[in-house]
């Protein structure tokens, strides 16, 4: 019996502003319901599905109206992307394709037709999936990745179920990797079918259409309802994933463990080029980590192609019984089979032109009683591989408790992370920038050296903690500075660096976001300055406090997370020209300056043999941006020098050498020198004054 269509709004809302719409083009129309379908993970996931419209225009050459295909494009997001991202094509030309395609064996010469197709010049290539719309025969078509709908076709009785949910309005193919095929397929079952409204694809996913963009948004909608309505009513009463077999540890235990785990993974998983890691405890996954059924229905992988590109052939489920340190410890014994497993793997499904295996390490690992943790390459690979993950939970969790889940066949799998045309697309990304893959910590992170710093390590390629007292501040730099790089790649914590229990959590709490930790930046500062005898053992204190065992508290929490990952790393020390040179009125600022240069020399020996190295930047008269001159500092230094405050930029420009300034762009310039150019430095000093002699080291 075909379910019926829910009345309500509820599960996946209509977002449709027929107002917002009624001016639209037809392309605009198309590009507003992909951005409202790509907007919801439930209706696909980020970077999955397609959507096109075929679009009445005139031929540039001949001036006759012609049909172009206007399709998603090959890469981007629905939910994000802009017009630019649709491929345009001639429909009479892809028509045409029809009478040279040779068969299975030659799909992927296919592809390279394509750009024959192609109308007005549009650079945008057109991905694989372009024949799978242009052939059914209605002018809006979606195809997207419902995870209620995946679930019914990740079922052995895949095509039962179909008919079962949905009645003779949806058709049923079995399983096959997109293509030319595929798309003949799809258009002579809707052709032939005139009563259809849309196609489930066995362990893939969802064809559905209109005759306008809204009617095709309505019925994708309602077709995805009616499947989520099904299978809640039928997994109400399930013993889901076989029921539960553990407990989830409380949310502060959780993110504990994960602080701990998460460096020690990230350390065993390098091989020459560091990873970015992200944690996921939503309900979907503690259901899914704390079941009966978890290693099996883990060992059996994904099944629509989307999930599996993203999370590789399978997860590896870590044994932990509540011991930590017992986990760590088997983590090399568990990464080592499944790495020799990932050979074999390969070596049973490789073809005589297959690209040479990728690394074998894991992309996601399941915890009992704790979570998800994934690694990528970078922070938003890595978030969204943990979002297709929760898909394929979802999937796994509706079809298993509705019938037998089946995940993607292995050889099927091997041939879609294998294929040529995807090893041709990874070649084509661009070269890894210096830091890629690396983590930064830097404290003063919202003052003018911390932001520049920031500026200067993310330009590179590397994630961003930055900790800054200043909470209103750190906010803003962290809004502005993530809507320039990336929301992903930024990420700031409020932090009292004197606090040593507001440290350790400050670095916990970095290494649950990112991962862990590869590079410190030191910088967080206060100044002061006053007569000796005039000077507080509370001014005296807090200087030391701050800028001393401050620095001393950030640096043994960074240096225990770089020896936690066992892959090196790199501390850089904010320091001063008063850390070489005594100033007049500024004892306990120039001692504590001093203090750091030696907590740095110190670090340097003890960091060596762990591939950790230490150096330290000495800025001098540093005005433009730094909070130290928005107090009593600048006024207190034009007094010492018996000059106005307005005077005291141009003094410190023609007292340096080169009679130039220094601002916060050129400290960060040489932090950025440590940490990308200069592998083979450590315990040294950089200053950074425009040349004062009295600094010079010695």
């Amino acid at each position: 019996m075909t379910s019926k269509t829910p009345t309500s709004d509820d599960v996946i809302p209509s977002l449709w502003d027929e107002a917002k719409a009624k001016s639209m083009s037809e392309p605009e129309l198309l590009l507003y319901r992909s951005n409202l379908l790509g907007a919801d993970l439930r209706i696909t996931n980020y970077g999955g599905g397609n959507t096109s419209a075929k679009v009445a225009a005139k031929d540039p050459l001949t001036g006759e109206s012609v049909t172009v295909l206007w399709v998603k494009g090959s890469g981007g997001d629905l939910g994000s992307m802009k017009l630019d991202g649709f491929s345009t094509l001639y429909l009479e030309k892809l028509e045409g394709l029809k009478r040279l395609y040779r068969g299975l064996a030659a799909e992927d010469e296919m592809v390279g037709y394509l750009p024959h197709c192609t109308f007005d010049m549009n650079p945008r290539a057109a991905s694989i999936d372009t024949p799978l719309h242009a052939f059914i025969p209605y002018t809006h078509v979606d195809h997207m990745h419902p995870d209620a709908v995946i679930a019914i076709a990740a079922a052995s009785r895949s095509k039962e179920l179909t008919a079962e949910v949905f009645g003779p309005e949806i058709g049923w193919l079995p399983w096959q990797r997109p293509g030319f095929d595929l798309g003949l397929k799809l258009g002579e079952m809707a052709t032939k079918n005139p009563q259809l409204k849309g196609i489930v694809l066995a362990g893939h996913g969802l064809f559905t259409w209109g005759d306008t963009s809204k009617a095709c948004y309505d019925n994708t909608l309602r077709v995805i309802r009616i499947a989520d309505a099904w299978l809640k009513e039928r997994t109400a009463q399930a013993a889901v994933f076989g029921g539960a077999a553990m407990s989830a540890l409380d949310p502060a235990k959780r993110r504990e463990i994960a602080a701990q785990l998460m460096p020690a993974i990230r350390g065993r998983i390098a091989s020459g080029k560091p990873k970015v890691g992200h944690f996921n405890d939503s309900p979907a996954v503690l259901e899914f980590v704390c079941a009966k059924d978890l290693k099996a229905l883990a060992e059996l992988g994904t099944s629509c192609p989307d999930h599996f590109l993203r999370t590789k052939i399978r997860p590896l489920v870590l044994d932990f019984d509540g011991n930590i340190e017992k986990t760590i410890a088997s983590l090399d014994k568990a990464l080592q089979a499944y790495r020799a497993e990932y050979g074999a793997y390969y070596d049973r499904c490789k073809r005589a032109n297959s690209p040479a295996q990728r690394d074998a390490n894991p992309i996601v690992y399941l915890i009992p009683g704790i979570g998800m943790v994934t690694f990528a390459a970078d922070k938003a690979t890595a978030r969204i591989a943990g979002e297709f993950y929760v898909n394929a939970i979802n999937v796994m969790r509706g079809a298993s408790a509705v019938d037998t889940y089946v995940g993607l066949d292995e050889q099927e799998a091997f041939d879609i992370e294998y294929w040529l045309l995807e090893e041709a697309k990874l070649q084509r990304m661009p070269k890894a920038k210096a830091l890629a893959g690396q983590i930064a910590f830097i404290t003063g992170g919202a003052g003018g050296i911390g932001r520049a710093t920031a500026e200067a390590l993310l330009a590179e390629g590397a994630c961003v903690a930055l900790a800054d007292i200043d909470a209103g501040r750190l906010e803003q730099t962290v809004t502005e500075l993530g809507g320039k790089h990336g929301k992903d790649r930024v990420w700031g914590t409020t932090l009292d660096v004197t606090s040593e229990n507001a440290v350790i959590g400050a670095f916990a709490a970095t290494a649950r976001q990112f991962g862990g930790i590869d590079i410190l930046v030191s910088n967080a500062g206060i100044a002061s300055a006053s007569p000796i005898e005039e000077t507080s053992l509370e001014l005296w204190n807090k200087n030391i406090s701050v800028l001393a065992t401050g620095y001393f508290l950030v640096s043994r929490e960074a240096f225990r997370l770089m020896k936690a990952q066992n892959a090196g790393g790199s501390m850089v020390f904010i320091a001063s020209k008063n850390a070489m040179a005594a100033s007049v009125n500024a004892s306990a600022y120039c001692t504590a300056k001093a203090a750091e240069v030696h907590l740095a020399r110190c670090l340097a020996l003890e960091g060596a043999p762990l591939g950790i190295r230490v150096n330290v930047v000495n800025p001098d008269a540093v005005l433009r941006g730094s909070n130290i001159w928005s107090g009593n500092w600048l006024q207190e230094r034009a007094e010492a020098y018996k000059i106005e405050t307005d005077q005291l930029e141009e003094h410190y420009r023609q007292r340096s050498l080169l009679k130039l300034s220094v601002y916060p762009e050129d400290i960060a310039a040489a932090v950025r020198f440590f940490c990308t150019d200069a592998p083979k430095s450590t315990g040294n000093i950089l200053n950074v004054d425009a040349g004062n002699a009295v600094a010079f080291t010695r």
